[in-house]
Parts: structure tokens; C-alpha cells; sequence
């Protein structure tokens, strides 16, 4: 069967701009995701070592007065992104196994890449205090200027590194 082509881009940021006006809406926040490894490493943190973790600076208020870190909008999220895609993927005829990559990489190379981006842009979010979909979706559709400076130098920086790896992908 041959795969679907992709969705029309101006569509799709019309119906992400929806979704996103619709959690602003139902929820009271914006869409992001960076938070979520926290609140499982806190959720694990609280059998494993629960003084330690109460005491812990960025996973104490995960678990305060014995709430449940798993408790929250952002897991209902997650979750349903990762449905999703997965139903987007089996409805678009793309669902497989296979790696995507470039003629000039080997799969374990894009693997290595692809870990290797996440857990910078991991580290990154962490630092930046919020993902990309956190800082440039909801806080630049709350007009933040730190959003606004954040999605600048990430596309500034997707140009500054797509010349050293274009080569994989041509």
C-alpha cells in the first residue's frame, strides 16, 4: 500500500492553533510536555525514596502534601498525543518499522542522531524552563517575549546546522 502524502502544512497549523486555543479554553493551559519526565522520575521517586524525594528541589512540588504527580492535564497529554500520531500514522498508511533516513547514513547513525538531538533538546527544555511546542506555541501565543526570542534562535540554529548535516538526507 502506498503511503498517503502528508497533510497540507497551512492545514495543519490551522488545526494546531485550534488545539491549542481549545486547552487554553477547556484546560487553562497551553500545550507542552517537558514536564512530564520530571513527574514520572517524582511518581518513581516516591516508592523508591520518599524523604528524599519531598526534599528534592525540582521534584518536591511534584509530590507535595502527598498529591500524585501522575495526577495532571499534562499526562492526559502526552498520552493522547502519542494516540495521536499513532492514529494518524495507521489512517495516513505510514505506520512501520522502518527507519527513515538519507542515502549517506547508515540506521544506526540516524539513531544515533536522532537520540543524541533529544536528549540535547531534553537538557535544553530543562534549561529553557519549557519545551518547543510550551515556549513557542503557548508562550508566544501569550505574546512572551522569551518565547518569542526562544523560537528566533531555534530556527536560528536549525540554519546555523543544516549545512553540516544536509549531506545525509541528499
Amino acid at each position: 500500500m502506498k503511503p498517503k502524502p502528508y497533510w497540507n502544512p497551512y492545514l495543519a497549523g490551522l488545526l494546531l492553533g485550534l488545539t491549542l486555543l481549545a486547552t487554553f479554553l477547556v484546560v487553562g493551559h497551553g500545550l507542552g510536555a517537558s514536564a512530564l519526565p520530571k513527574r514520572l522520575i517524582a511518581y518513581a521517586g516516591q516508592d523508591v525514596a520518599p524523604e528524599w524525594t519531598a526534599r528534592n528541589a525540582a521534584l518536591g512540588r511534584y509530590v507535595e502534601e502527598g498529591a500524585n504527580p501522575l495526577r495532571n492535564w499534562l499526562v492526559v497529554e502526552v498520552v493522547a498525543v502519542f494516540l495521536g500520531g499513532f492514529i494518524g500514522a495507521v489512517s495516513a498508511g505510514r505506520l512501520s518499522t522502518r527507519v527513515e533516513r538519507g542515502p549517506r547514513i547508515s540506521t544506526r547513525g540516524r539513531l544515533l542522531f536522532a537520540f543524541s538531538g533529544g536528549a540535547v533538546m531534553g537538557f535544553a527544555a530543562a534549561l529553557a524552563r519549557g519545551c518547543t511546542s510550551g515556549q513557542a506555541l503557548s508562550g508566544g501565543a501569550l505574546l512572551a517575549t522569551g518565547s518569542w526570542v526562544f523560537m528566533l534562535m531555534v530556527f536560528a540554529g536549525g540554519y546555523a546546522v543544516a549545512w553540516f548535516v544536509r549531506r545525509q538526507w541528499t
